[in-house]
């Protein structure tokens, strides 16, 4: 595996919820896992972990249609409620624990609405690995508008 630290990726999204339902959203377990995977695997809350303060930890288990079990989890870096969340996430596929990459999302407020900016970056990973983590979130956040919907 090649380390490719300076792959980074934005997505925008303007979602019709007020800025603290969407941060609600990534910071309750019981909201987290209405949309948090891709389109037709669960993430039953009892598999979510959210240790809401710098240095905590976070883990969620995508479970597939078939019943495997994918885990993810990551660090808290920076909480600022309602605006901003910055977290690491791992590979699943490294079983040695190295931080994958680390996401930040800013939620800025449109009278009602909320435009969500995710960037991913600092992978350590390939450029197809990296390719498919994007292809993954943009799943996710489509759930996300459906559920905020």
């Amino acid at each position: 595996m090649t380390n490719t630290p300076d792959l980074e990726y934005t997505i925008t999204r303007v979602l019709d919820a007020p800025r603290e339902t969407v941060f609600q959203a990534w910071t309750e377990p019981e909201r987290f896992s209405r949309w948090f995977g891709p389109r037709g695997f669960t993430t039953p809350v009892s598999l979510i972990t959210i240790d809401l303060r710098p240095g905590g930890e976070w883990s969620a288990c995508l479970v597939s249609p078939e019943g495997a079990k994918a885990p993810l989890s990551g660090v808290y870096r920076e909480i600022t409620a309602p605006e901003r969340l910055v977290f690491t996430t791992g590979d699943p596929d490294n079983q040695e624990g190295a931080v994958a990459s680390v996401a930040t999302v800013t939620l800025t407020d449109l009278g009602g609405r909320t435009e969500m900016r995710f960037t991913q970056e600092g992978y350590n990973t390939d450029e197809a690995h990296a390719e498919a983590a994007k292809a993954g979130w943009l799943q996710f956040f489509d759930r996300l508008a459906e559920h905020l919907a």
